[in-house]
């Protein structure tokens, strides 16, 4: 909550929190809804879900890891929870169901700690890498999870931000060789902005890439990095229809609006055949 706290107030005073250029009123209800559901009920019904599965098919193992060194347990999680974030959030910009339930991300038109957990209601249940928190949980690793986590949502927190931090550090020349260890290692504005960004052309833009969240490292582990310590021109999502805040916050309970430009297979279809 503190690391929410000190990144609002930045963007508070910085770029007005609250209004943001091209929002909607729909913005702001998939951001409040989206983000209480996951907080409330989501991410704490599947970590009790996880540990209750794991108790009921392997009792022996409850607190199994708890002595292992800390290294190890932050490796753990670096595996079974960041990189599996990483490729399930790669998959969901190649699958078109997972897109549909992603999409809401990506809608808004600007950067913001607000998109942090603006998601489609159902996004987070697919998710493996929260299951995969919970098994180890319950295997012992508990206590590291709480400092993991202060750590992965500080970085993640910071990298949606639209008061870029990374920014003036690149213009610094000394730090020049810190800030390529940095921008290789963790998400930054810069790289995950990228990310966001609504058209490719601006060279900038990277929405079928840099898709890490705690390390961008996974992105340049596998092939799907794009540096250039630029920002995109503007955000959103290229080509597609625009979303219904219900399409937004719990398809496929409401429909895929396709007036206005393409569905999400249509669009995958096109890409597809772009490339063969």
């Amino acid at each position: 909550m503190s690391v929410f706290l000190f990144f609002g107030i930045l963007e508070f005073v910085r770029t007005n929190l609250f209004s943001k250029a091209d929002q909607t009123r729909d913005d702001a209800m998939v951001e409040i809804f989206g983000s209480a559901i996951l907080l409330v009920f989501t991410q704490p019904f599947i970590i009790l879900m996880a540990q209750y599965a794991m108790g009921a098919a392997v009792p022996q193992w409850a607190g199994a890891l708890a002595g292992i060194p800390l290294i190890a347990a932050i490796a753990l999680f670096l595996i079974f929870d960041d990189m599996m974030q990483y490729w399930w959030h790669r998959l969901s910009h190649s699958v078109p169901l997972l897109y549909n339930l992603h999409r809401a991300h990506h809608n808004a038109k600007y950067m913001s700690i607000r998109l942090v957990y603006r998601n489609n209601i159902f996004y987070y249940l697919t998710m493996p890498s929260i299951w995969f928190s919970g098994a180890l949980i319950y295997l012992g690793l508990g206590w590291v999870y709480v400092g993991y986590i202060i750590v992965k949502m500080t970085v993640i927190i910071g990298a949606h931000s639209d008061v870029a931090w990374d920014k003036p550090l690149y213009q610094i020349k000394w730090l020049s060789p810190v800030m390529w260890v940095v921008e290789r290692t963790i998400s930054t504005p810069a790289t995950h902005h990228a990310h966001h960004g609504r058209h490719l052309e601006d060279g900038a833009t990277n929405y079928k890439g840099n898709y890490g969240n705690l390390l961008f490292f996974w992105d340049v582990l596998f092939g799907t990095a794009k540096i250039t310590r630029r920002y995109p021109d503007s955000y959103g999502v290229e080509n597609l229809a625009p979303a219904t805040l219900g399409q937004q916050l719990a398809w496929p309970l409401f429909p895929e609006n396709k007036k206005g430009g393409y569905g999400v297979k249509e669009l995958a279809a096109k890409e597809a055949a772009a490339k063969a």
